[in-house]
């Protein structure tokens, strides 16, 4: 007997589910589906990515659907168009007995008119990003008066994309008697207040601990310069050449670029942001999938609609600003029992979220050091070695072989195959003979404040609006850095301190020399005291700044535009690259 069938589907899903394969149910399917073809009740459901969180509230939903009836019945909201569609061709799978049943995927990027017509001839299933759905009520394009089901999947990372208005909005237009699932694969405070809030004693399923890691990944980190972070990320694909992999970059910008510089270092590698078209990310996937890709590099957000199960490695080039994203990137490994790596490239400064990341998710870090040169053509040799003993023999070359023998006939077997690894050692050999041990100058624990890193006293705090992640945008737009080159940022009510490497000061106190917003002068000053930013209250008290006051002004979100003139004679630049905090701060939402 299918285990699914104790699970109590009916004959056409399990028809379904024989056609696909699936023999043993996931635990969340295991805890979730009898629940939900039993009760009619809300339910908050906690697993990682890639534990077949679809098929949980795909089967039952499918099951209690009436296919007769052409109106919308059930609505599921996604994060993104890629998961979208990956929602809804699973969903298709899972119905393909049920001949009535139509699901419409309703995402932004593809014609509009078309999707309405689809609805229109009837959907009892729309799978939706948050912003379309917004835009179909508006154009009164879709009816969700009457769902009886509304499926939150990736609740955590909706909100983290700044979708709450948008779910409040959309589910404001839903009857109060639906029932609603929640799909998560954490629960920080956001998703536990929409819980609170747009549900009814919720039965809560939990799969491991909350926020925790799945069992199946290791977790390893590597301490290098910011400035020998790309060198190391080549390097860790050279120590692992069957690497099919993942590389997280926080910004789209600094995900071209990675993706530029390893093609053009000769990787198989892409791009996967939100600035691509819809057909370019449907063609990187495509490649991605069928390996032609073996590196790509993407932003948290387009990532959350990839489904492949057989990567090897995540490798995290950049910590992502939330410590629960974390969780969302590892689980892109380790996925249907196989085993997973996840590794994450530092710097000094970031240390300390290795051991935040730790006691969210359940699991130790083991730090390790850049594999040098002499290592990694150990590896590749090897590796070739291997891949020759594997290799079938094609008889097509024998016609060939004659002659071929009469070429090498003066030379012994092992002069032979010294000359044929030679290939191949060289090439890695003489790229990497003079090359740097990365980890050397990276060595070491917890970060603290050391030669060669300056700390710095801005005015500015949280009663200004700020806390320490929308100040960091500020100053990387102001100073136009990367996010790394910026760190330990500590927030204060009216001033705060942040640290760069020494050789950005000059640029640091010239773009801050007569800087003003809304008529005053922010103020940077290099901390007399770095270790205890003793001063500081003092500073807070108030000051002047060439004869005029830079007192605070309680409640004032800044927006202002320094002085240009004076600031092109002092720092060479061009006009202002001041930038609205706001915008800045809106810069992850998703375009769907």
């Amino acid at each position: 007997m299918n285990a699914f069938q104790k699970l109590g589907l009916d004959a056409d899903l399990l028809r379904a589910i024989e056609d696909m394969g699936f023999e043993t149910p996931s635990e969340v399917q295991e805890k979730s589906i009898p629940i939900l073809l039993e009760q009619e009740t809300d339910l908050v459901s906690l697993a990682q990515t890639g534990t077949g969180k679809t098929a949980a509230f795909g089967f039952p939903l499918i099951q209690k659907i009436d296919a007769n009836s052409k109106k919308t019945q059930a609505l599921i909201l996604s994060p993104t168009r890629e998961l979208c569609l990956q929602i809804t061709n699973e969903l298709k799978n899972y119905s393909k007995y049920k001949k009535s049943l139509n699901v419409v995927a309703v995402y932004g990027g593809a014609s509009i008119t078309d999707q309405a017509r689809s609805i229109e001839r009837g959907a009892q299933i729309i799978v939706a990003t948050p912003g379309r759905m917004q835009d179909m009520i508006r154009r009164k394009l879709a009816n969700i008066s009457s769902i009886g089901y509304c499926v939150l999947d990736e609740a955590d990372e909706m909100l983290n994309m700044g979708f709450y208005e948008d779910i409040k909005s959309i589910l404001s237009h839903t009857p109060k008697e639906k029932k609603t699932w929640l799909f998560s694969a954490t629960m920080p405070k956001e998703v536990s207040k929409i819980a609170k809030k747009f549900m009814s004693d919720p039965i809560e399923i939990t799969v491991g601990s909350k926020n925790t890691g799945t069992s199946n990944v290791s977790h390893e980190y590597y301490l290098v310069n910011h400035r020998n972070r790309y060198d190391a990320l080549k390097r860790l694909a050279d120590a692992n050449p069957d690497i099919f992999s993942v590389i997280f970059c926080r910004t789209k910008r600094d995900t071209q670029k990675v993706a530029e510089k390893l093609i053009e270092d000769g990787y198989n590698a892409a791009a996967l942001h939100g600035d691509l078209s819809q057909n370019q990310r449907d063609l990187v996937m495509k490649s991605f999938r069928t390996r032609q890709i073996q590196m790509l590099v993407a932003t948290d957000v387009a990532a959350r609609g990839i489904d492949v199960d057989d990567i090897t490695h995540v490798i995290n080039y950049q910590l992502p600003d939330e410590i629960e994203t974390y969780t969302h990137r590892s689980g892109r490994t380790g996925r249907a029992g196989k085993q997973g790596v996840s590794m994450v490239i530092i710097s000094k400064s970031e240390v300390r979220k290795i051991r935040t990341i730790e006691k969210i998710i359940q699991q130790k870090f083991e730090q390790k050091e850049i594999p040098d040169g002499k290592e990694i053509c150990k590896i590749q040799l090897f590796h070739l070695a291997n891949d020759i003993k594997k290799t079938e023999i094609n008889h097509d070359i024998d016609p060939y072989l004659p002659t071929i023998n009469e070429a090498l006939e003066d030379f012994t077997k092992e002069e032979l195959i010294k000359k044929f690894f030679s290939v191949e050692f060289t090439r890695f050999f003489n790229y990497y003979q003079k090359a740097p041990d990365l980890s050397s100058d990276s060595a070491g624990g917890r970060p603290e404040v050391s030669e060669g890193n300056t700390r710095y006293f801005i005015n500015v705090g949280s009663k200004d609006g700020y806390d320490w992640k929308s100040l960091k945008d500020f100053l990387t737009g102001e100073l136009n850095l990367d996010r790394d080159d910026i760190f330990k940022v500590d927030c204060k009510a009216s001033f705060s301190f942040f640290n760069t490497d020494e050789k950005h000061a000059e640029l640091i106190l010239n773009t801050f020399t007569d800087y003003q917003q809304n008529g005053r002068f922010v103020n940077v000053e290099i901390t007399k005291d770095q270790k205890s930013d003793r001063g500081g209250k003092r500073r807070e008290r108030g000051g002047k700044r060439n004869g005029k006051s830079f007192n605070d002004k309680k409640g004032e979100n800044f927006k202002g535009r320094r002085r240009s003139e004076k600031s092109d004679k002092k720092g060479g630049r061009k006009g202002s690259r001041s930038k609205n905090i706001e915008n800045s701060l809106k810069r992850r939402r998703s375009k769907a």
